[in-house]
């Protein structure tokens, strides 16, 4: 079997990089996903830094093309195998791509702030023997409460964020939740029961085959 041309580059524990992984899988793209062992600085070296100028996860590459972010890594994907798979994960009309990118933007603007900063504080810190600290996790709590007030009236509205089919609005949300639900039962109730439209939709996009493989390629790990 030959080697796919599209490689990820990093941990499938990495947040951005199982971002990266769950719209292949959508798309039914076929990948090769390289390991990249952060302990031991080999995101720092140089030939990672070619692919990757910031030194950082996720590293792609599809023939030729080297790219970074995971957000837009997902963009190219879907732009450029728009006829494979999830063929509506990005839209097929400007207006549907405007609504997906506007979420997508308030993702990566107003979710991903706090949900990083709790799923470093509470997943990751006890793993890395780090002490947490309460101050910081409570003002991301506060500040997460917030945006999923607007998320839950939103979503009382239509099914998914950007609409009434999921999209990468939508599977933007994935990783970071996923830690916050699973990993720790103080946060997981503001996504879980507290808010009964935000509850709905996180059971439904949770619950995508793509994601339940990404999720075992984690456990693999």
């Amino acid at each position: 079997m030959a080697t796919p041309t599209v490689q990820v580059y990093g941990p499938a524990m990495s947040t951005a990089v199982s971002r990266v992984l769950a719209c292949l899988v959508e798309k039914d793209i076929q990948f090769q996903l390289i390991p990249v062992n952060m302990s031991k600085g080999e995101h720092k070296k140089p030939d990672f830094l070619k692919i990757q100028p910031f030194g950082q996860v996720p590293a792609f590459q599809d023939d030729n093309i080297s790219l970074f972010e995971s957000r837009a890594i997902c963009r190219y994907v879907c732009e450029k195998y728009g006829e494979k798979g999830n063929k509506g994960l990005y839209g097929t009309n400007p207006l549907e791509k405007a609504s997906i990118d506007q979420w997508l933007e308030a993702e990566g603007q107003s979710f991903n702030p706090p949900t990083s900063t709790l799923v470093f504080q509470l997943a990751f810190a006890p793993r890395m023997k780090i002490k947490q600290d309460e101050g910081v996790i409570k003002q991301s709590e506060d500040k997460l409460s917030k945006v999923l007030d607007i998320y839950d009236k939103r979503l009382g509205e239509c099914r998914f964020l950007a609409g009434d089919e999921f999209s990468l609005a939508d599977l933007s949300h994935l990783p970071n939740t996923h830690y916050l639900v699973t990993a720790t039962d103080r946060v997981a109730p503001l996504f879980t029961s507290s808010r009964k439209n935000v509850s709905r939709w996180w059971n439904e996009i949770s619950t995508r085959d793509s994601w339940k493989k990404v999720v075992e390629l984690q456990r693999s790990a």
